[in-house]
């Protein structure tokens, strides 16, 4: 099935002040405008995948403001509104006293046959997540899914629309949504409580949720889940280990927890004492993770995978992405394993890094410091990842323009010191080098070794080495299960866990 995009462009254009629609219906690739963006004082500008241009050189005012919230539905709590049968959304930025002062006017598009690459998945009637950068495609592969399952399926799906961004604003869906049904949300806070309703008093066999992102919709989530209902959903990262980084998410992909091991089975394992298991059955039988409108990484078993993560095995990950012709092509990276060798899988967190306005040299100790062995290109045609600073960024010179025209992954770091360059590598290398990779592993070593050492009388206390929020509280358990007691000290990023006896 070819490709088929309606946008109802002419719709958002329409709420636009004349001065800036006029030269917006100008640009030649009009069809691929991404946002208007409106701000008070500034010149209008509009967004295109690789360029930015101004629409007009007089500055934005309150009339101009004024014209297009007088045209456009009202704003929720979550500051969202959209245009009555149409996707469009619109964003507003506040002001202290609640006056808009900036609007981000974003084009929404129906895609016909933008799920094709994972069809198959989608019909099995397992629970699918879909992970992705913000503008990679999850809400349009999502309304897609919705349209195809209630169509072509004939499945009873309903939406859970939040800020009406899959079906549209109005009470109306748009009818990109097929026969699927819609169920609005007042105000983002009862998102969870409109999934249990939606399932209580409808009896849909597929619910549709756009951003699962509170612990309290996760617990609804599992709770569709155990009454048979199929879940289709996307949530807040880019990948399966992020959402196991994420103490509020976790429970999606089974949950994680601390287990402390008998000293023969330790031995069998090869292992610590205290190891990090899967608490419980994942939410989700499969994790998609959207590279790239056409490109997906897929985790066909996440209780399998989080095991496999958590065990420091390979995980059998398909890559699926479809071609010019159409045709969907898979490939699964070798994991072979040689005698008396760790098994390794192959990565896809290879990063080719061409660097723009950045310290190299600072970059380059930082990652020695955490054992991370870089790949620098200096050819920007050799780069997958381009990384450059916030200064650069904003005044956009012909490099960062050729890296988006190349379409490029862009990093943007806030600043060149040691605490942004380590976010950065730690954000590029999920569960990589010292600072992430066997983060799990390393926090509980590095637990049970002071437990140890202020067992066996050698020191009073022991303070740990920094880590996350999240990292801090399993060792503060495995400090409680020693009948040790512990407490964190200092300010993010450098607090850690001081352990003593009780």
């Amino acid at each position: 099935m070819q490709k088929v995009i309606t946008d109802d462009l002419e719709a958002l254009l329409d709420i636009l002040p004349p001065h800036i629609r006029q030269p917006l219906c100008e640009q030649k690739d009009l069809s691929e405008l991404l946002e208007v963006v409106l701000d008070l004082g500034r010149p209008p500008e509009a967004r295109f995948p690789s360029r930015e241009v101004t629409l007009n050189p007089k500055e934005v005012d309150e009339a101009d403001i004024d014209y297009v919230v007088s045209r456009i539905g009202s704003f929720g709590d979550d500051n969202r509104a959209g245009i009555e049968r149409t996707l469009h959304r619109i964003s507003a930025i506040r002001n202290r006293k609640g006056r808009v002062v900036g609007l981000t006017c974003r084009v929404g598009r129906a895609v016909f046959g933008t799920i094709k690459v994972i069809e198959d998945l989608v019909e099995s009637g397992k629970s699918v997540m879909l992970l992705g950068r913000p503008g990679v495609g999850k809400t349009t592969m999502l309304r897609e899914v919705a349209r195809v399952l209630a169509d072509d399926v004939n499945k009873r799906v309903i939406i859970v629309d939040t800020s009406n961004e899959i079906a549209g604003d109005g009470d109306i869906p748009h009818p990109a949504i097929g026969h699927a049904r819609r169920m609005q949300v007042k105000t983002p806070a009862r998102q969870h409580a409109v999934m249990i309703e939606a399932v209580e008093n409808h009896m849909p066999e597929v619910i549709v949720i756009d951003e699962i992102g509170t612990e309290l919709e996760a617990q609804a989530a599992r709770t569709i889940a155990e009454r048979g209902v199929q879940l289709v959903g996307t949530a807040h990262g880019n990948t399966l280990e992020n959402l196991m980084l994420n103490p509020t998410l976790a429970d999606l992909i089974g949950g994680i927890q601390s287990v402390t091991l008998g000293d023969e089975e330790a031995r069998r394992r090869g292992t610590q004492k205290s190891v990090l298991e899967r608490t419980s059955p994942p939410t989700f039988d499969i994790v998609v993770e959207i590279q790239e409108r056409d490109r997906v990484a897929i985790h066909p078993d996440v209780a399998e995978a989080v095991d496999a993560i958590l065990r420091s095995q390979p995980v059998d990950t398909e890559i699926r992405w479809m071609d010019e012709s159409g045709k969907i092509r898979v490939e699964k990276p070798p994991v072979e394993l040689k005698k008396g060798k760790e098994k390794k899988p192959a990565s896809r967190d290879q990063h080719r890094i061409h660097l723009f306005g950045v310290n190299r040299i600072r970059l380059e100790h930082m990652a020695k410091e955490m054992k991370l062995s870089l790949d620098i290109v200096d050819n920007l045609r050799e780069a997958n990842l381009f990384v450059t600073s916030k200064n650069y960024y904003r005044r956009k010179p012909q490099k960062v323009r050729d890296a988006e025209a190349a379409n490029l992954p862009i990093y943007v770091l806030k600043s060149n010191t040691p605490p942004q360059i380590q976010q950065m590598l730690q954000n590029i290398y999920p569960l990589t080098g010292a600072g992430k990779r066997d983060s799990f592993q390393m926090a509980l070593a590095e637990a049970e070794a002071a437990v140890e050492q202020i067992r066996n009388g050698n020191e009073g206390e022991v303070e740990l080495s920094s880590q996350s929020a999240y990292i801090r509280r399993l060792q503060h358990l495995i400090a409680e299960r020693n009948e040790m007691a512990s407490r964190s000290e200092g300010k993010d990023p450098n607090r850690r866990v001081k352990v003593y006896k009780g």
